[in-house]
């Protein structure tokens, strides 16, 4: 075989531009997590016209709200390992027409029950399809910009949750609450159609699974005509262990070499999320219990959401620094701003300010988690890291309304709430830094990790007819 006829799959990414065709990846998993986000916060902007609807009280709407949270954990949890057998455009496409499904069920929900199972089924749609998108998208990223574009791909779902707030203010008073819903069902369904013609498979899946080569010519055509006359393929992974490269799906991401780093992600993540769902939940009450009146504490709640735009920026520092500290860092300082939060109750204009800087930091780094997960794991286990991170951090979200909760029945201080609540970014920093100590990422390592696997290639040679 001549050297003309074998490419390396990550080489003639790197060296190609990024072409209209990776763009149009881009944006169709940009849309499934714009609307992941939309249809996850549906259900709290028409909570208040669901108590008015049915004449039921705040604590009977409990199991519908967090239904989509343990939706979200199964989902996640069962794609990853489902994406790394079959393939990630078959479990995008089926999970993003899963929610859309179950939306537009939820929409026709007659009773309360109804609803909470039908949430329950969304969720499981909306956590599957994120971490896939992530993974997709993630493949057919050269190597000096993979952080950058997975965090602006990831970026559509705190966009998607505030423009579900903005649609819903709209449409409500005119179309009541099941209107939101139908929209969660219409506009997925019109995406799936787009996904089902134009949609390709990754194309390190391909290559990694040995999927025809005409197939896999076809598509990197499209990427550059330089692409046109190989016949075998060269897949280069930059592993902590190459050894491990040989198990698959969750064996890879449990196994020794991979173990300590999925453990501390898993950790980053889920505290990150304490903090999230912890303040999302409760802030509101805790700024009003804190003596601001109910409009003012709302507003300023309403500023911690915002920021996760801010993880194209971090994806840009990934790219040129060390991931591990540069998301440790961003947790770090969530931690030292929600302290300073409680230490402002007194002062509504510091209070705005650090509110808003909180949030950005926290979103930030939050958002910029898949992004480091991807680019850690080979693709034989990609899917599943990536999934496992994301629902292991679901549950973070459960433990940090039930930590507030419990800090409220204590009657805490507001001060002591805020200090307390900051601990869990410090534990995600050290989580990170855990991981660091544990499979040191430098530039240098990481060139000759690469270095040798070009020596290699030919017995790491993939592919063929």
């Amino acid at each position: 075989m001549t050297q003309s006829n074998t490419l390396n799959i990550q080489t003639f990414l790197n060296e190609s531009r990024f072409s209209p065709y990776q763009w149009t990846v881009f944006a169709l998993c940009f849309f499934v997590v714009l609307l992941d986000g939309f249809d996850t916060a549906a259900i709290g902007y028409i909570a208040p016209s669901l108590l008015k609807e049915w004449g039921i009280s705040k604590p009977a709407l409990g199991p519908v709200l967090s239904a989509a949270l343990f939706g979200l954990a199964a989902g996640a949890l069962s794609a990853g390992p489902l994406a790394d057998r079959f393939g990630r455009r078959l479990v995008l496409t089926a999970s993003t027409l899963l929610f859309a499904l179950a939306s537009f069920a939820c929409a026709y929900a007659g009773s309360l029950d109804e609803l909470t199972v039908m949430r329950f089924v969304t969720g499981i749609g909306l956590g599957a399809a994120m971490p896939n998108a992530v993974t997709l998208i993630s493949e057919y990223c050269p190597d000096h910009r993979r952080s950058l574009i997975t965090n602006a791909m990831f970026a559509g779902f705190p966009l998607g949750a505030a423009l579900g707030g903005f649609l819903a203010a709209w449409m409500i008073p005119q179309w009541g609450w099941r209107s939101v819903l139908v929209l969660g069902g219409v506009a997925p369904l019109a995406l799936v159609a787009l996904m089902a013609v134009s949609l390709p498979e990754s194309i390190r899946y391909m290559v990694a699974r040995k999927q025809p080569a005409e197939r896999i010519t076809k598509v990197l055509a499209r990427i550059s005509a330089s692409a046109a006359g190989a016949r075998d393929f060269v897949l280069v992974e930059a592993a902590p262990k190459a050894a491990a490269t040989a198990k698959t799906g969750l064996g890879l991401v449990l196994s020794k070499s991979y173990l300590v780093g999925s453990v501390m992600m898993w950790l980053a993540y889920f505290m990150g999320l304490v903090i999230f769902y912890g303040l999302i939940n409760w802030m509101p009450l805790l700024l009003k219990d804190a003596g601001l009146d109910p409009k003012t504490a709302t507003l300023i709640s309403a500023l911690f959401p915002l920021g996760g735009v801010g993880a194209i920026f971090f994806g840009w520092l990934m790219d040129r620094a060390n991931g591990n500290k540069v998301i440790a860092a961003g947790y770090v300082a969530t931690a030292l701003f929600i302290f300073a939060i409680g230490q402002a109750v007194g002062n509504v204009g510091v209070l705005v300010v650090l509110v808003l800087v909180a949030g950005t930091l926290m979103n930030t780094a939050q958002s910029s988690m898949p992004a480091l997960a991807a680019g850690f794991y080979p693709t034989s286990g990609r899917a599943t890291g990536v999934a496992w991170m994301l629902g292991m951090g679901r549950f973070g979200g459960i433990v940090g309304s039930m930590l507030v909760a419990e800090l409220s029945r204590r009657q805490l201080g507001f001060a002591e709430m805020f200090t307390i609540i900051a601990i869990p970014g410090l534990i995600a920093a050290g989580g990170l830094l855990v991981k660091q100590m544990a499979h040191p990422e430098t530039p240098a390592e990481h060139d000759a990790t690469v270095g040798e696997a070009h020596e290699h290639a030919q017995e790491a040679r993939l592919g063929g007819h």
